[in-house]
């Protein structure tokens, strides 16, 4: 009987516990990284009602010395095992999700599991994202949520046929297989190195922040602690509004070179860069920005971009935000001074998307953001500059809301800022309960004891920086109605906090304000908030020269000294420019 041999053995071993085991020496990664050990320590049939594990899918395989680096986690070499297995869910044909769980070797094993998120319209980041949870001694989790594998995106499996929508994908895409990635892995790993407590931890960025937060607004007690990044909240008009630069060209009827408003964005950065009191290339106060500084001034200045090739001038796209941003086309070389027509542009978008009635449908960037959803594409044939479709914004129009099996949208003929604002409130209700990801009464997650910390870049033009800080001040009203801004803020404060990273870009640091930096270590912070009772004041940036501290909202950066002491400060003329009426709707949009 050498399985069951095996698994008494491995049994055996862990029965004391993961700290005596490393001390004992009795175990290594190779005697709890076999596919014996993983089938015997899966959750018991019925430990999740609905749900049967495939035993037969199981597969295991050591992975040893792997260099791993991200702008969430330190640059580390890695041991650890990797399990794959499936599961179905009860009277559902042709079922099956795929999981898998990242080990850590035992005498690394410190009571932890994580799971991690994706970006854009994937559910997982692969390698980008899984290997924080081996660095902070963790099982580490991620799930291809039923797709057909863990390289295919929702949308790829979102209709049926042309005007069929498949429920269950989008369900699952929306915190269904996530519920169960993080239910699962928690008891596995329970069982896996035989512990009954085990601390349990999300990680994720844009989309999978929003994946995160689908957690904590339904399942309270399922996570001790979560790390979020840019949470893509207002799933409907996020995604409709990356079109709205693009509709703002058109109706305006010019089309700047990306040239012109790159000019005009680096001329923001430098006006506004001292504001907080240092000059170090990075706005820290976008809303003192907003406040004082006049992008009319800018007309005039002389722009100068050499020609390039495809994907010149851009980066890929990164691991937590897979296909969100594409390669652009070739481009001449682009020569010139900065309109008044391009800063009509550039001043229509940062003032955010109205209806025709003048009404506020959604809102944009901060001043010093890109404007990666308004470049244009040159088109040969006319020498002219033409609209860029947005791809997650064409594709939520042709996809999700026509459902049409194309993630493309050929045409912006016709529509308006109204229609813009129409699409909105389509998707809003069609998916109010699996993608809006709003709900801000958290007082089940507060009384869980459940900890949060939610980072932004403050430059991010994929999602808007305002939008966090919309969702945390609607969480701050709805759950202490009756009690003064700083009470409120402070009680909030006892389990979520929020920090607008300084120049911050979209899920990490910007190349346009390098001096920035990131809090890669957030999940850290995070856990010796939960399992030391450290709340974190401030956070610190990863990157040489970096922001030596990320203030908590609704603090901001002021320096002073020349630049070398550095205050978080209350400043309520800078914390009105943050806060949004969106009288476009009837009801409030949180």
């Amino acid at each position: 009987m050498p399985f069951s041999l095996r698994a008494v053995s491995a049994a055996i071993a862990f029965s004391i516990g993961a700290g005596a085991v490393g001390k004992r020496g009795a175990a290594t990664l190779g005697d709890v990284c076999t596919t014996a050990y993983a089938k015997a320590s899966l959750p018991a049939h019925g430990f999740f009602p609905g749900i049967t594990i495939d035993q037969a899918s199981v597969q295991t395989s050591i992975v040893a010395r792997a260099a791993v680096t991200s702008e969430w986690f330190p640059a580390s070499v890695i041991d650890y095992c990797n399990v794959t297995f499936a599961y179905k869910h009860d009277g559902l044909a042709g079922d099956r999700v795929q999981v898998t769980y990242w080990v850590p070797s035992p005498d690394k094993f410190q009571n932890r599991y994580v799971s991690t998120g994706g970006g854009g319209l994937a559910i997982n980041s692969g390698k980008g994202s899984i290997p924080t949870g081996i660095i902070v001694g963790a099982v580490s989790g991620l799930t291809d949520g039923g797709f057909g594998s863990f390289s295919n995106q929702a949308d790829s499996v979102f209709l049926l046929s042309n005007g069929t929508v498949n429920w269950q994908a989008t369900h699952m895409f929306g915190y269904q297989a996530h519920h169960e990635l993080a239910t699962l892995g928690a008891e596995f790993t329970r069982n896996l190195f035989n512990v009954s407590k085990v601390f349990s931890y999300y990680q994720g960025c844009s989309e999978g922040g929003r994946e995160g937060w689908s957690q904590l607004q339904r399942f309270a007690d399922q996570f001790d602690g979560a790390a979020i990044g840019a949470p893509a909240f207002r799933f409907s008009q996020l995604q409709v509004s990356h079109l709205t630069p693009s509709v703002v060209e058109q109706t305006l009827g010019y089309f700047p070179p990306p040239c012109e408003l790159e000019k005009i964005v680096n001329l923001t950065i430098a006006a506004c860069d001292g504001l907080d009191g240092r000059l170090d290339g990075v706005v820290a106060r976008s809303d003192l920005c907003k406040l004082r500084f006049n992008i009319s001034s800018t007309i005039g200045a002389p722009y100068s971009c050499a020609a390039t090739g495809p994907g010149g001038g851009f980066g890929p796209p990164g691991p937590l935000k897979p296909r969100q941003f594409p390669f652009p086309a070739p481009s001449p070389a682009q020569n010139g001074t900065v309109t008044a027509q391009a800063v009509a542009v550039a001043q229509t978008i940062l003032d955010g998307l109205h209806d025709s009635q003048g009404r506020l449908a959604y809102l944009a960037p901060q001043p010093a953001a890109g404007f990666s959803d308004a470049r244009t594409t040159f088109d040969a044939a006319t020498s002219k500059w033409r609209p860029s479709i947005s791809g997650l914004g064409g594709e939520w129009v042709a996809r999700y809301l026509q459902l049409r099996d194309t993630s493309v949208l050929d045409s912006l003929d016709g529509v308006t800022y109204d229609t813009l604002k129409a699409w909105m409130v389509q998707g809003q209700n069609a998916y109010a309960d699996t993608l809006q990801t709003t709900y801000p009464d958290l007082s089940l997650l507060n009384a869980a004891g459940a900890k949060v910390v939610q980072v932004h870049g403050e430059a991010d033009d994929g999602i808007p920086a305002g939008s966090s800080v919309h969702y945390y001040e609607a969480v701050r009203a709805v759950m202490f109605p009756g009690l003064a801004f700083n009470a409120s803020t402070a009680a909030l404060d006892e389990f979520y906090r929020l920090y607008i990273v300084p120049g911050g870009a979209h899920c990490g640091p910007n190349r346009a304000q390098p001096g920035g930096g990131w809090p890669q270590t957030t999940l850290q912070t995070v856990i010796e908030w939960v399992e030391n009772g450290v709340a974190p004041d401030t956070l610190n940036s990863t990157s040489p020269g970096g922001i030596d501290a990320i203030c908590r909202w609704p603090l901001r950066p002021l320096w002073s000294a020349n630049g070398t002491k550095l205050d978080c400060v209350y400043d309520q003329k800078s914390i009105d420019t943050w806060k949004y009426k969106f009288d476009a709707y009837n009801l409030p949009l949180y």
